[in-house]
């Protein structure tokens, strides 16, 4: 079902990158719960238990990328955003930011952020482009904002309205303030028509919670913490949220999608427009 050994040899001259696969990375255990295959035994692992504990894992992940794809639809068809700085991406999957900004308006300009090798490994894969717009990929952690910042500048021009995404990354900030203060000072670096668009496993499910916490004793891993739908919903504090609000993923606009009914999940999220 997967490969033990993903390729390690990264794309376009990038150099050697040093990947870690004797520790699970959150990035990979969601390739996994996805059904993909750029992941190693221990992230597999990891996520079979999980799935064990909580068999909706698989529902949360595939039900909050969807809200992705629902979301850049909406920036790039109808809110006119043609820039998208999007943080913690994971590795390629299908509909990924760029493809779908770029199927409505090919002139879009994408930057990716992740702090997984792996990812830069697959850099490749994320940085085709529509001929008319471009799209880039930094490797860098969510805590150094001013870094991301400073290099999506290359790519971004951060005087016209960019959507930044935060699509399940700001559980991996423990401390509420921090990841408080990491939104606020990528925001403010963002004009005015910029949107935010975040979701996160929220503590809702019992069942859900006991399984992160066997991930984040057991796994090794940077653990993730699922907040209260109140919490979430702070992040967006000062912004103009869109309707239907901060919902369950699988209530924000909902569409019909390749998985039938869709359950309502433990990740909550929203899109707000700066004023």
């Amino acid at each position: 079902m997967t490969d033990d050994n993903p390729s390690e040899s990264p794309e376009a001259g990038r150099g050697a990158v040093k990947i870690d696969s004797t520790v699970p990375h959150s990035a990979r255990v969601w390739n996994y719960m996805l059904g993909g295959k750029d992941n190693y035994p221990v992230d597999r692992q990891a996520g079979d238990r999980i799935r064990q504990v909580f068999p909706g894992m698989v529902d949360i992940a595939r039900q909050s990328r969807y809200m992705l794809v629902r979301v850049v639809q909406h920036l790039a068809a109808e809110a006119g955003i043609r820039q998208f700085l999007d943080i913690g991406t994971g590795l390629p999957t299908v509909d990924n930011t760029h493809e779908v900004a770029q199927r409505n308006a090919p002139e879009s300009r994408i930057v990716y952020v992740d702090n997984d090798p792996l990812v830069l490994v697959h850099a490749a894969a994320l940085l085709t482009s529509a001929p008319e717009g471009a799209t880039d990929y930094i490797q860098a952690d969510v805590r150094d904002p001013d870094f991301i910042l400073g290099k999506a500048a290359e790519t971004l021009d951060f005087s016209r309205p960019t959507a930044l995404m935060l699509m399940g990354i700001m559980g991996l900030v423990a401390d509420y303030d921090e990841a408080r203060t990491i939104v606020d000072r990528l925001l403010a670096a963002l004009p005015p028509g910029s949107y935010l668009a975040l979701y996160d496993g929220t503590d809702t499910d019992p069942a859900y919670v006991q399984a992160l916490g066997g991930y984040n004793r057991g796994s090794g891993a940077i653990p993730y913490t699922p907040r209260s739908p109140e919490k979430i919903s702070r992040f967006f504090d000062g912004l103009e949220l869109l309707e239907p609000g901060v919902v369950p993923v699988t209530a924000w606009r909902p569409e019909p999608n390749p998985w039938g009914t869709a359950p309502e999940v433990a990740c909550w999220g929203g899109l707000a427009r700066k004023a």
